[in-house]
């Protein structure tokens, strides 16, 4: 068996699962989660709800990735797993450590976003948006010019008692397309291919941290075109709050698992606590030092960073 520590959790898995933090051989029945192969079901009997590729009956959820691998999840602590003929564990790690554990988190009720994120001396920071957004590579440059990766892809974050958010990291590797790679020269950070038919590998970051740590800021990319001009700007506290929800890991999953409170409640505590803003830049691999110029300065209004002397 295999052992990692995946936001905040930990993991006892049949199957390595590359990029996350590797604990010592632990106990596999005080896991807090269990990955394991096996024999899973192609239909829930007492199904309450279901889509094309899935379907959620009480404390389970059942879906499959069509001729690659279906799991069922159970209670939040378990993924049961079967590939289809074919499917190497390579490409089976990549949905249970990506989709599958995601799913997961939402399964256990906790707060997750579609996000990377950065250390800046005790918070973190996280950049939301959609796929292509360009999350990844902007943390990528930014782990570069000197701040620790805290994650990529998704981010667990827990709304502790006296209301603060915190950021649960996991150490996962950067997911970077090749052409991200080259024009931030990362070739020599370059691991395994994500999947075989992609020109997207996993990159070792310089520096991760595997402290949980405050959230302090969370910024939603967008391509600085009009009416949006380049820069970083405050939304108003609820269009802040509808960010939050509409940069959940699966918007779907949330309404399909009666979550849509909790991710209310969550977002109003996430704007109430955090600053939550819009960063519009042009898509150019050039103004990475002048982005980066705008966010450092940001930084320093809100008092993350020592001001300039």
């Amino acid at each position: 068996m295999f052992s990692y520590l995946v936001s905040g959790l930990s993991v006892s898995s049949e199957v390595a699962l590359p990029g996350l933090i590797a604990l010592e051989a632990g106990d596999s029945q005080s896991a807090d989660v269990t990955i394991r192969a096996g024999a899973v079901p192609r239909v829930l009997d007492d199904a309450e709800t279901d889509g094309p590729n899935w379907q959620i009956a009480p404390n389970r959820f059942l879906f499959e990735i069509p001729d690659v691998i279906r799991m069922l999840l159970t209670g939040g602590r378990e993924i049961l797993f079967e590939p289809e003929t074919g499917t190497s564990p390579e490409e089976a790690a990549i949905f249970l450590s990506g989709t599958g554990f995601g799913i997961l988190l939402h399964q256990r009720g906790r707060i997750v976003l579609h996000a990377s994120a950065v250390r800046v001396r005790d918070s973190a920071i996280l950049f939301c948006g959609p796929s292509g957004a360009g999350k990844s590579t902007l943390a990528a440059a930014l782990v570069d010019a000197g701040y620790d990766l805290v994650t990529d892809d998704f981010c667990g974050v827990s709304i502790h008692a006296d209301g603060v958010p915190w950021v649960e990291p996991d150490g996962r590797q950067l997911k970077l397309w090749q052409n991200s790679i080259d024009r931030l020269s990362l070739i020599e950070r370059r691991a395994a291919p994500v999947r075989p038919e992609l020109q997207k590998y996993y990159v070792e970051p310089r520096a991760a941290t595997a402290a949980a740590l405050p959230l302090a800021a969370i910024y939603v990319l967008r391509e600085a075109r009009p009416p949006h001009a380049p820069g970083i700007e405050r939304p108003n506290i609820v269009d802040g709050g509808l960010m939050i929800r509409n940069n959940a890991y699966r918007p779907g999953m949330v309404r399909r698992m009666g979550q849509a409170d909790l991710y209310f409640r969550a977002a109003a505590a996430i704007a109430q606590r955090a600053g939550i803003f819009t960063l519009s830049r042009e898509l150019d691999f050039k103004r990475f030092p002048e982005v980066i110029g705008w966010l450092e300065a940001h930084w320093r209004d809100l008092g993350l960073m020592e001001p300039t002397t």
